[in-house]
């Protein structure tokens, strides 16, 4: 059956549409048009018209960066835990997303890749779009909360191992563009259209520069686990400003990154070099009295989930919805907000299909309300949520 969602402020994922309406069936996007259009038209008896009541309509969220959710994700990995973070996922209003895993024993990570693609194809929720790696090839000098002894040197034996076990689901991949041998494990990745992300990286201004001569261009999680901006050395967080080829995920919470710093970022890097990321943790969303993420016990505080041993700050809390919404309060347009969590990352990680409401593209929709609850989801056409 074909549906037409009407009296909606369409937000297409680039641009505001203003008052309209938007028609659809199965998996694809077939129209979108003007409330004033709606009303012209005579549609057969097959449409079924429903009201939207003047709320947002926009593309399904895309969260590229994610560990897990509400109790389930890639630490402790398993097919089922992986499906129920694809369900809970939707209710929130992600339709697509990338289980990211981090570094661990070689043993770990190929049984991890494993338990992931095997929930590809049979997921009730959220699209699963691949996996993301955050690591191991990260600098043992910017670690964060990953575990020391799981971070390994440049290896193109075990990278090939890894993409072997994920039968060719390996998405994007975080890396520190300074390590020796990088060079080679790049290129070998780019060969497979893996997109590389600077993270976790101690990188010197010219390392990054390197790094964008061999398809480093993106990066993981934008000013955290980074070399700084230094006059004398812009470190990695400089080169990401300074060239516009860089494109850089970002945690809104407000925690890990000041929300002053936004309008830097608003000023320095155009609107569709910009993706919202949780790297929300396995306790995201939790109710439980102990709380695990990357097998080490951690505690909700002041924001966000910290590590119980040294109070290290150990990943976000965040949803996506709640980071479209602060990246607004911050000082961007909500059109923009929008699309730096539906077309920029879709764009970013080659999902042609995906992120924009227009004809063609996936049927993938989130109705959200001006308080920013998500009221109803659609993926692939069917009602998920609402």
């Amino acid at each position: 059956m074909k549906i037409c969602l009407h009296n909606g402020t369409i937000l297409n994922g680039i641009s505001e549409e203003g008052n309209g309406a938007i028609l659809f069936e199965d998996d694809k996007i077939i129209d979108v048009f003007s409330e004033q259009r709606f009303h012209e038209k005579k549609f057969n008896s097959d449409v079924k018209i429903i009201d939207v009541k003047g709320n947002y309509v926009i593309p399904g969220l895309i969260d590229t960066h994610i560990h897990g959710f509400k109790g389930h994700g890639t630490d402790n990995c398993s097919t089922e835990g992986i499906l129920q973070m694809s369900k809970d996922l939707a209710e929130y209003g992600v339709t697509a997303f990338n289980p990211t895993m981090y570094p661990d024993s070689e043993e770990n990570m190929i049984f991890n890749i494993k338990e992931i693609v095997k929930a590809m194809g049979k997921e009730e929720g959220a699209h699963i779009m691949g996996i993301h790696l955050e690591g191991p090839f990260i600098s043992p000098e910017k670690p964060g909360v990953q575990r020391p002894g799981t971070i390994k040197n440049p290896d193109v034996n075990l990278m090939q191992r890894l993409w072997d076990a994920s039968e060719g689901h390996i998405v994007n991949m975080t890396v520190a563009p300074e390590l020796k041998g990088m060079r080679d494990l790049a290129l070998y990745c780019v060969s497979k259209n893996i997109v590389l992300q600077a993270g976790h990286t101690n990188a010197e201004y010219k390392n990054i520069k390197e790094g964008i001569q061999v398809g480093i261009l993106h990066s993981t999680h934008f000013f955290n686990a980074m070399s700084q901006l230094h006059h004398r050395n812009p470190g990695a967080v400089g080169a990401i400003l300074i060239h516009p080829e860089m494109s850089c995920e970002i945690i809104a919470d407000g925690i890990h990154v000041h929300p002053d710093l936004f309008k830097l970022l608003q000023r320095e890097k155009s609107k569709d070099q910009i993706v919202l990321v949780t790297d929300a943790l396995t306790p995201t969303e939790q109710k439980a009295s102990h709380l695990f993420a990357n097998s080490e016990e951690v505690v909700f505080s002041e924001g966000c989930f910290h590590r119980k041993s040294d109070n290290v700050i150990a990943g976000s809390s965040l949803t996506l919805i709640k980071a479209v919404q602060n990246t607004q309060k911050f000082g961007f347009e909500l059109s923009d907000s929008v699309r730096f969590a539906t077309a920029n990352p879709a764009r970013i990680m080659k999902y042609t299909k995906k992120g924009i409401l227009s004809p063609g593209y996936d049927s993938d929709i989130t109705i959200i309300d001006k308080d920013f609850n998500v009221k109803k989801v659609y993926i692939n056409g069917k009602l998920i949520k609402g």
